[in-house]
């Protein structure tokens, strides 16, 4: 499967770090920071400590240490927004992509839309929802809006980044069109239905720069547990202070601080909103646009996956695979016949008959049709198409009707074993029989098969060992479904499926509990995008299928669900994995501050100096130190986010525990002990 993936905006990208580093010192503001209550409190005692060390620094007292705690502290603020505002960055730098789109364009008004040629030039910005617009070859659609005449090719590479134009017309599912894009042939008459600055267009670059993002349930309920640490924390550090004056020992208030912000989760507090953002922003990497942080962390957990069969399962065109003559009828006869009857038939299926004809069976077609020949397109009243050649007759089209040809021509009814056992057969194995004759003769049947794309069973099979359950949604037949399900390797399937069925499907479903996702591009398919946990509507797709969903995939890939639960899936992960690396990473913290606030007054803590620090300086020093620079180190691993494999819930724990756990033990004892050597070298402390 071919997927369309934006180039990575490198994280090292000079002008976005630039960028990054003003917006870090701008998100000082306590006002935008009262939102990051594990940050918040860090700048409140980082302003306190400041104050200590201007109040030394006036009154003549040893400021040094004091002025090295307020220092890193700042520096641990900093650092924390400086990884939000890359984030935001690299989401900027995406949205700039986009905006290129937002051109000066003009539009064609017309003032009657009978009369095309009478139109009024505007700008886009001046258009109201109701609107009827001429679009040329050559011109910009100036809005949101559906087709209600023409046809046309449209170049959506503005969008999508895919350079393949794509087919517009009036009615059906491709009458959806997006401002921005462009015309490259004929005309379209297009109704405006996005008011200016709400457009499509509009919504992606907002989203994907971040201005709209909303905290996740997920990230809300993490920023509670967050806080009620901090206020744990607070409230332990407090009567720390009492009882170091009840023993002895006065613990100054900047050691005090330097104490609390080692103890409490600074680390995932200052990732925590770059992880949600960098989530986003992986998925716009591969041309999906997600209209929430929700719907993101929603794929991340959904076990039930609803995909159509036509366009995602299958090619969605049936092609030719074999043509099974009657008894009497040779194998040749019947390909010229069936070659005959669809050299004019310009649809896939003729022309894969056509195809079928000239390499399996070496049947050339004829340079020139024959002068008496006159092409039967097809009709829904006769279901036939074919040709007729002087005195012949040949059709091609539904068994039924292809029968009553017969017996119109023949005068008769006509029985024939073998054509029914290979009618039975072929719709046994899901495929599609189409009656071929000759006028009053039956010549065979053509077996048209709706082919399964070839990865599609392996990817199922990746599918599978998530943990999700796939189920195809499809109008056939129960014994046709059965068939394709088969091949395809899909847990269930649902048969002769009304919008009405994938609704109530999609409702039991989450009924009993489990998180939904569906894929679907006609208006026939909102109510069940709107319903499913994560709906994925097609950017190809009508206008109602793109408001009704929660992402929309501007490649219009159906298959690219697989991919979207898997960055999902990656995003809980970081969130967690960090989450447990920085609360193991605390645990070293406290070997390092809590002998040294108290060693003097009770010489037996110095037994908890397992890193042998060298002094209780040095030791309080370090420890901030490394807080302040764990957050830089780890910001690169929060925007690329852990690597995922599909495997089970108990594995992927184990897995967790053992590298982000045991890690978050083991590094701090390291990168403390070797900031201890580095700053008694220097003489800080």
């Amino acid at each position: 499967m071919s997927k369309h993936i934006q180039p990575t905006i490198s994280m090292l990208d000079g002008a976005i770090l630039r960028q990054a580093t003003l917006d870090a010192l701008r998100k000082l503001n306590p006002g935008d920071l009262v939102r990051n209550p594990v940050i918040f409190v860090t700048e409140v005692v980082a302003l306190l400590v400041t104050v200590l060390f201007v109040r030394d620094l006036a009154t003549g007292e040893s400021a040094f240490f004091t002025g090295q705690i307020a220092a890193w502290l700042w520096f641990t603020v900093i650092f924390a927004n400086f990884a939000e505002a890359v984030a935001e960055g690299r989401g900027r730098a995406q949205a700039d992509t986009l905006r290129q789109a937002r051109t000066q364009t003009v539009a064609k008004r017309l003032c009657d839309p009978e009369r095309k040629e009478l139109h009024q030039t505007v700008s886009a910005l001046d258009l109201d929802v109701g609107d009827l617009v001429l679009v040329e070859a050559g011109d910009l659609i100036p809005g949101d809006g559906e087709v209600v005449e023409g046809i046309a090719s449209v170049n959506e590479a503005a969008i999508t980044g895919e350079s393949a134009p794509v087919i517009r017309e009036s009615g059906g599912d491709r009458s959806a069109v997006t401002g921005g894009t462009a015309v490259i042939s004929d005309w379209l008459v297009v109704r405006i239905t996005a008011p200016p600055g709400s457009s499509f267009l509009d919504r992606m670059i907002a989203l994907v720069e971040g201005a709209e993002r909303q905290k996740t349930p997920n990230e809300i309920a993490l920023n509670v547990l967050l806080a009620g640490m901090t206020i744990v924390f607070l409230i332990a550090v407090v009567t720390l202070s009492g009882l170091g004056r009840y023993s002895g020992a006065d613990v100054p208030v900047p050691v005090l601080v330097a104490l609390l912000v080692t103890l409490i989760p600074t680390t995932i507090g200052g990732l925590l909103s770059a992880i949600g953002i960098a989530g986003m922003d992986r998925l716009i990497r591969f041309n999906v646009l997600a209209m929430s942080g929700r719907a993101v962390e929603a794929a991340g957990d959904v076990d039930t996956l609803l995909l159509d069969k036509t366009g995602t399962i299958t090619f969605g065109n049936r092609m030719a695979s074999e043509i099974i003559p009657v008894s009497g009828v040779s194998d040749r006869e019947a390909a010229e016949a069936a070659l005959l009857a669809s050299l004019a038939d310009e649809t896939a299926e003729g022309r894969s008959i056509v195809t079928l004809v000239q390499e399996k069976y070496g049947v050339a077609a004829p340079e020139q049709s024959p002068e008496t020949s006159r092409f039967i397109e097809f009709s829904a009243t006769t279901r036939l198409s074919g040709v007729d050649l002087g005195n012949r007759s040949l059709r091609k089209g539904a068994v039924d009707a292809v029968l009553r040809f017969v017996r119109d021509a023949s005068g008769r009814t006509v029985e024939d074993q073998g054509f029914a056992a290979a009618v039975d057969r072929i719709a046994r194995s899901g495929g599609t029989p189409l009656g071929l004759a000759d006028g009053s003769r039956l010549l065979g049947v053509i077996h048209l098969k709706d082919v399964v794309k070839p990865d599609i069973k392996e990817r199922f099979s990746e599918l599978r060992r998530m943990g999700i359950r796939t189920v195809m949604v499809t109008g056939d037949n129960p014994v046709t479904a059965a068939a394709i399900a088969s091949e395809a390797g899909v847990d269930d399937f649902i048969a002769e499926a009304t919008p009405q069925d994938k609704l109530d499907y999609i409702r039991r479903a989450q009924t009993e509990g489990r998180l939904v996702a569906m894929c679907g591009d006609g208006t026939n398919d909102a109510p069940a995008l709107a319903q499913a946990d994560v709906g994925v509507a097609m950017q190809s797709g009508t206008q109602a299928a793109r408001e009704a969903g929660n992402m929309v995939d501007l490649d219009s890939n159906p298959t690219k669900l697989i991919e979207i639960v898997g960055i999902g899936k990656q995003l809980l992960m970081t969130r967690g994995s960090l989450t447990t690396f920085s609360i193991a990473n605390d645990v070293a913290k406290y070997f390092a501050i809590i002998p040294a606030l108290f060693v003097a007054a009770i010489p037996e803590l110095g037994a908890l100096n397992i890193m042998e620090l060298s002094t209780p300086q040095s030791a309080i020093l370090s420890a901030v130190i490394f807080n302040a620079l764990i957050i830089i180190a780890l910001i690169p691993l929060a925007l690329r986010g852990i690597s995922y494999r599909p495997l089970g819930a108990a594995t992927l724990l184990r897995r967790n525990l053992l590298v982000y756990g045991l890690g978050g033990l083991v590094v701090p004892f390291i990168g403390i002990k070797i900031i201890d050597l580095a700053v008694t070298a220097i003489g800080w402390a």
